[in-house]
């Protein structure tokens, strides 16, 4: 490890990825470092499937429930603690695992921060009272009139993401995008193997519905009512959450347990079908599993990391 290797393990929700690093982790001394942008809120352990007390004895565990869901963990914020923990593990002989779906936490960490300037706090009052104006679908609309290829990415409830390209776009006069390929580089000098996680989609879908049951029955109702009792702005990420607006409805009494799940499933469905397209059109990766994640893979997923590692 005199070349500073990281290993990235990346794919959609429920597809393997805490299985795949507990292997990697046990044969090759690693640390697990989370990239899921939900994953780092204390209070969302069951709703996010954050691994078990039994998983993270396994092995070290970095950056999973570290933040109170009243706080925002933005690209930046995630990308200075988590190049904080990779330095870590290389001084302690250990290899880092980055783990997860947040395809914006990846790339920042392969590629550096965009060299974005900052934006005005006019600006940015200013954009998200238009998108409480409007909503979610006209505000898009009028991105898409200076930033078309946002507009068609990014989803109308995705307020954060929305209101920040349209600051951007306002700000500066250029794309979210343009200043994106104009990014510094990465900060850390080190050599990344990536290995994906691409399962079939309608397989993908029945593990994702399969997940929220048992989410239901691990909890889940709880974790929102003890989240809503927090009296948190409703924009904050956490409280955007998958499962956490329905499952709040349905403790509000606006829909019905039935109601909420199959709304949620829906939405995690959505979900996982971004990150698929994700993976399959923005990632490199050096290994593809185009399944989930099974003992199986284990011993070909070792020899593509020896091989990486021996070549450094």
């Amino acid at each position: 490890m005199d070349v500073n290797p990281v290993v990235i393990i990346a794919g959609p929700t429920a597809s393997g990825k805490t299985a795949l690093a507990l292997d990697i982790a046990a044969e090759f001394n690693g640390t697990v470092i989370n990239a899921d942008s939900m994953q780092v809120y204390r209070e969302l352990r069951v709703l996010t499937a954050r691994p078990g007390d039994d998983e993270e004895a396994r092995a070290p565990h970095k950056l999973f429930g570290v933040l109170p869901a009243s706080e925002i963990c933005s690209v930046g914020r995630w990308l200075t603690l988590a190049e904080a923990e990779i330095e870590t593990a290389w001084k302690e002989g250990r290899l880092p695992l980055i783990v997860g779906g947040t395809g914006m936490y990846i790339r920042a960490l392969v590629e550096g921060l965009a060299a974005i300037p900052e934006i005005p706090d006019a600006i940015n009052d200013e954009v998200r009272a238009l998108y409480d104006e409007l909503g979610g679908e006209a505000f898009r609309e009028e991105l898409a009139k200076l930033d078309g290829d946002a507009a068609e990415r990014l989803p109308a409830g995705d307020s954060q993401r929305l209101t920040r390209a349209m600051a951007v776009v306002r700000a500066t006069g250029k794309s979210l995008a343009h200043w994106q390929e104009e990014g510094k580089g990465p900060s850390l000098k080190a050599r990344f193997l990536t290995i994906a996680l691409v399962p079939g989609r309608e397989d993908l879908y029945a593990a994702c519905e399969a997940r929220f049951e048992a989410m239901l029955e691990n909890g889940a109702i709880d974790e929102v009512k003890a989240l809503m009792a927090l009296g948190l702005d409703a924009s904050l990420p956490a409280m955007k959450a998958l499962g956490v607006p329905e499952l709040g409805r349905q403790v509000n009494g606006e829909i019905s347990l039935d109601e909420a799940a199959d709304t949620a499933k829906q939405a995690t469905r959505n979900f996982a079908k971004r990150q698929l397209t994700w993976l399959r059109n923005q990632v490199n990766a050096d290994h593809v599993i185009e399944d989930f994640y099974r003992p199986a893979h284990r011993d070909q997923v070792a020899t593509a990391i020896r091989v990486f590692l021996e070549a450094g």
